[in-house]
């Protein structure tokens, strides 16, 4: 099966639930995406408006001012890389990539912007459709399902129908851990994930410091997650995920050096 691709989150934001004010200055930022790229992430997830549960909205420009400087920051020093763009909006996607992005990160799943599935069809980037049920003000008041799974199982698959009649040719699907659900609703899907694999679409996973961790573990300190975001990977190391988006890159790189010891040598 091999190893997830490991996509390294670069926050340039004051107010990111766990790194908020860390990268707001893009040679800060900058220097951290290239040591998350040394540490061995395939590809990079940079986002200039916190998505954290409450949070309220940037305007374009205030978003495009935080992200631009460091996408094209890291690929003048890394040409190469791979960036992609955490945005619900269709300007600031744009901008990206003509700045050097590839891949579009929509946590709205097309709710926000349908047009950015136009965008990515344009520029034949990959576009990565998440289910997020309500705004991120709103997403954790009282999320409610009759079937979790299978409500966001077909979500999921009218959002790649929609990026496809667009002439989207990548669709990445997102379950969205985190993105209006609870505790529970949260570890449903992760003991459900096979049922996505009916998508046909590579999937990604993101639970990296995630609040449904913290809860369950009693963790208040969104850094001292890192070791059980780890311990989730590993045991879902079984099944079909394409990409994890983590914070941590340094941890899933040694991760995924055990793991080509034990199962690919």
């Amino acid at each position: 099966m091999g190893f997830p691709k490991i996509m390294g989150i670069l926050n340039v934001t004051p107010d990111s639930f766990s790194d908020g004010g860390m990268f707001v200055d893009p040679f800060a930022a900058i220097k951290w995406g290239i040591k998350l790229l040394d540490d061995g992430a395939d590809m990079l997830d940079i986002g200039g408006e916190s998505t954290r549960p409450g949070s309220e909205p940037v305007s374009i420009t205030e978003e495009l001012r935080r992200v631009v400087p460091v996408i094209e920051g890291i690929k003048q020093e890394r040409p190469e890389a791979i960036i992609s763009i955490d945005t619900m909006k269709y300007e600031v996607a744009e901008a990206a990539i003509s700045a050097g992005a590839s891949i579009i990160n929509d946590v709205s799943g097309l709710q926000n912007d349908i047009r950015l599935a136009s965008l990515a069809a344009e520029k034949n980037c990959a576009l990565i459709v998440t289910h997020m049920q309500g705004t991120p003000k709103t997403m954790q008041i009282n999320p409610t399902y009759e079937n979790v799974v299978e409500e966001i199982f077909e979500f999921l698959q009218n959002r790649i129908e929609i990026a496809r009649k667009f002439g989207v040719q990548t669709v990445i699907a997102d379950v969205g851990i985190g993105f209006g659900k609870t505790v529970e609703h949260n570890w449903e899907l992760l003991r459900n994930l096979k049922r996505f694999y009916d998508l046909k679409v590579p999937l990604l996973l993101g639970i990296s410091r995630k609040s449904f961790i913290g809860k369950t573990l009693n963790i208040d300190n969104p850094i001292e997650r890192d070791l059980p975001t780890l311990l989730i990977h590993t045991l879902l190391l079984n099944q079909k995920i394409d990409i994890i988006r983590v914070h941590n890159v340094h941890q899933f790189q040694m991760l995924k050096q055990l793991y080509r010891k034990i199962y690919e040598n």
